[in-house]
C-alpha cells in the first residue's frame, strides 16, 4: 500500500518535472532539513534568524536561482522556482522565506530597469549573502493603491531629496539596498519613479513591527526625512517607475502561490501523521470516517490548485503572461491554504494548537498570504477587469 505521505509530493509523479528539477528538489530539502528545521522554533520566538543564513543559501545557488551567471547566478525556470517555495514551506515559518528571500521583489526592478553600473555594484553582492535587499512600496495611507502612494522626490540639481514614509518593509530593518517607489511628478502611475536608496543614508530611519505571523522576519517602517539621493540612483527613466513596479507581481504570486500550496501540504502532512497515530474511542482518529474526509478534501484542493499552478508556469514558460489567470490561481491558494490550516488544526486539537507545532505557526500567517502581493478582493476585481467584466 502506498505510503500517503509519499503520495503527496505532487512533483515526482508530475510530466513538467525532469531530472534536473528532482535534483534541485532533493538538494534544497536536504539543505532545509540540515539548515532551518533544527532552529526554527527558536527563530520565531527570537523574532529574527542569523544573517548568516544568507551566506548558506548562496552557497548551495538558492539566492542566485534564476540570475544571470555574470552576476553569480544560475539558469531556473517557472518549475525549479514552484519547487523552492513549495520545499521551503516544509519548516512552515513563511517569515523566515520572507526575509531570505527578500531579493526576489527588491532585484527585479533593478536588474530590469537599472543601469549597468547599478546592476553590477547590488546584484552581485546580494546573490553573494554578503548583502540584502528590499521593495519599499506600501505606505501607511494605502497598500494595493500603489498609483496613489506620497513618499516625495524632489530634485535639486545632482540629487534626489526623498520625504514620506514606507511600512510594512520586509527586511525594512537590516536591508543593505532599498528599491523605493517615490513621486517625482503629477498625480497618478505616470508620476512614479523608483530609486535605490542604501541604508546609511543621512536622514533615513527604520523602526520595527510586531506582526501576528511571519515573526522571524525582519518587517519595518521607513522615514525619509530630506533624504539626499544622488541622480545616478534612479532606477530606469524618471516617471517611468510603475512599469517596473507591475513587472514583479505575475512572479510574486506565482511565487506565493507555490508557498501556500507548500504549507497546505505540511497541514495535510501532520494531520495524516496524527491521524494514524492517535486513538480516540477505541480505534485510531483516522479510522472515523469524518476524519478520513477531512483528509481527502485537503487533498483534493492540493491537487486541483497545483494542477492549475501547473499548466500555467508552463503556459508562462512560452511566453504568455495570464494576468487574470494568475490572480484568481492566487485566491485559489490561499483560499486552499485557509481551509487546510483550519482543517489541520481540527484534527490535531491542542497539539496542533501548542506554540512549536507547525500548524499553530502556519494557522496564524494565513492572512497574510491572503493579503500580500495582492489581496484576495483586489485580484478577484483585477482578474474580472482583465477579463473584460
Amino acid at each position: 500500500m502506498q505510503n500517503p505521505l509519499e503520495a503527496l509530493d505532487l512533483s515526482r509523479k508530475s510530466p513538467f518535472y525532469q531530472d534536473h528539477h528532482a535534483a534541485w528538489r532533493d538538494t534544497l530539502r536536504r539543505w532545509v532539513t540540515k539548515e532551518i528545521m533544527p532552529f526554527v522554533d527558536d527563530w520565531d520566538e527570537a523574532g529574527e534568524f542569523p544573517r548568516e543564513l544568507y551566506r548558506k543559501a548562496s552557497e548551495i545557488g538558492l539566492l542566485g536561482l534564476g540570475w544571470p551567471e555574470a552576476f553569480g547566478g544560475s539558469p531556473s525556470d517557472p518549475f525549479m522556482s514552484i519547487i523552492t517555495s513549495q520545499e521551503l514551506a516544509r519548516h512552515g515559518a513563511g517569515g523566515i522565506n520572507a526575509g531570505l528571500m527578500s531579493h526576489g521583489i527588491g532585484l527585479p526592478p533593478i536588474r530590469a530597469l537599472g543601469s549597468e553600473a547599478m546592476q553590477a555594484r547590488v546584484i552581485p553582492p546580494v546573490l553573494a549573502g554578503d548583502k540584502i535587499s528590499a521593495l519599499a512600496i506600501t505606505e501607511p495611507s494605502g497598500g494595493s493603491d500603489v498609483a496613489a502612494l506620497t513618499t516625495s522626490a524632489r530634485r535639486e540639481g545632482d540629487v534626489y531629496v526623498v520625504n514620506g514614509g514606507k511600512t510594512y518593509i520586509t527586511s525594512g530593518m537590516r536591508a543593505d539596498f532599498y528599491t523605493v517607489a517615490v513621486r517625482t511628478g503629477g498625480e497618478g502611475a505616470g508620476g512614479i519613479s523608483l530609486l535605490l536608496i542604501e541604508r546609511d543614508r543621512e536622514g533615513f530611519s527604520r523602526t520595527p513591527l510586531k506582526k501576528q505571523g511571519w515573526w522571524a522576519s525582519d518587517t519595518a517602517s521607513l522615514y525619509f526625512d530630506d533624504v539626499r539621493v544622488p541622480v545616478e540612483n534612479l532606477i530606469g527613466a524618471e516617471n517611468q517607475g510603475f512599469s517596473g513596479i507591475m513587472r514583479n507581481f505575475n512572479g510574486e504570486r506565482i511565487g506565493m502561490t507555490a508557498g501556500a500550496l507548500g504549507f497546505s501540504r505540511v497541514c495535510l502532512e501532520d494531520a495524516i501523521v496524527w491521524a494514524r497515530e492517535r486513538r480516540t474511542f477505541g480505534k485510531r482518529l483516522a479510522d472515523h470516517q469524518v476524519i478520513r474526509h477531512k483528509l481527502a478534501d485537503m487533498y483534493k484542493r492540493i491537487s486541483v490548485t497545483q494542477a492549475w499552478l501547473e499548466t500555467l508556469a508552463w503556459r508562462i514558460q512560452q511566453g504568455e503572461q495570464p494576468i487574470a489567470e494568475i490572480a484568481l490561481l492566487k485566491v485559489q491558494a490561499t483560499e486552499t491554504l485557509e481551509y487546510c490550516a483550519r482543517e489541520a488544526m481540527q484534527v490535531m486539537g491542542g497539539a496542533g494548537y501548542m506554540r512549536g507545532s507547525r500548524i499553530e505557526r502556519i494557522y496564524r500567517e494565513v492572512r497574510v498570504n491572503a493579503i500580500g502581493g495582492g489581496s484576495e478582493e483586489i485580484m478577484r476585481d483585477l482578474a474580472a477587469r482583465q477579463m473584460g467584466i
